[in-house]
């Protein structure tokens, strides 16, 4: 699956890979073509795990972002405002740099904790783009154990199961939308299908993630 970033001269494009979380049965991920695309087939069976690159795009440089997915059914019992049953079977998750300092004491303690089981820090927010069963496109998510992870809603309910859709979003006005503030350097893209809080499966496949000039307004 391709990405573009804007990264050093000569440096090598990102290389995506696969991250496991402890404690979790890992999500499968597998390049195919489909339907003249390529893209990354994702199945998860009450497992979470993600496929990421690391990037660097200043604040400054910070533009749209496209991307696209099919999903032939949603996860029944999700609810993703529910830490117990927050699952979804497509993210495309985007990681920001900031002032940590301003970090409350309970974030600082979980980013120390991410440090000490996986060797790094939690970013300093995380925005997601999710498909919701129930909550409209636009609706800002904030995560039940860290509001530095905050999921907008970008697809929601049955109407478009089975097809693909393509996305082209502002990032800089999505992270004010969801944070109330200006973002930091983007340091990460990722995918991610998960399904283990609520013990099922799911299946999507998603597009190629690319970083360019967005169409929307500012």
């Amino acid at each position: 699956m391709a990405s573009t970033a804007q990264t050093a001269e000569n440096a090598p494009p990102p290389v995506w890979r696969h991250q496991s979380f402890p404690g979790k049965q890992a999500s499968q991920f597998k390049y195919v073509r489909l339907d003249g695309r390529d893209a990354i087939a994702a199945t998860s069976l009450s497992s979470a795990s993600m496929v990421r690159q690391v990037v660097r795009v200043e604040p400054a440089q910070l533009d749209g972002v496209r991307f696209s997915w099919m999903v032939p059914e949603l996860i029944a019992l999700a609810d993703m405002g529910v830490r117990e049953s927050d699952d979804s079977p497509v993210r495309i998750v985007l990681a920001f740099e900031g002032d940590r300092s301003k970090l409350s004491a309970k974030n600082t303690m979980l980013s120390e904790l991410a440090n000490a089981l996986s060797g790094e820090p939690m970013p300093y927010a995380t925005l997601m783009y999710v498909w919701c069963n129930t909550r409209q496109p636009g609706s800002v998510i904030v995560n039940d154990r860290t509001d530095r992870v905050r999921k907008l809603v970008v697809e929601s309910g049955e109407a478009r199961l089975h097809q693909w859709i393509n996305y082209e979003r502002n990032i800089r006005a999505d992270y004010k939308k969801a944070f109330g503030e200006e973002p930091g350097a983007l340091v990460g893209i990722a995918i991610m299908t998960d399904s283990d809080n609520t013990r099922s499966k799911a299946k999507a496949w998603y597009g190629p993630v690319t970083l360019g000039t967005a169409m929307l307004p500012r």
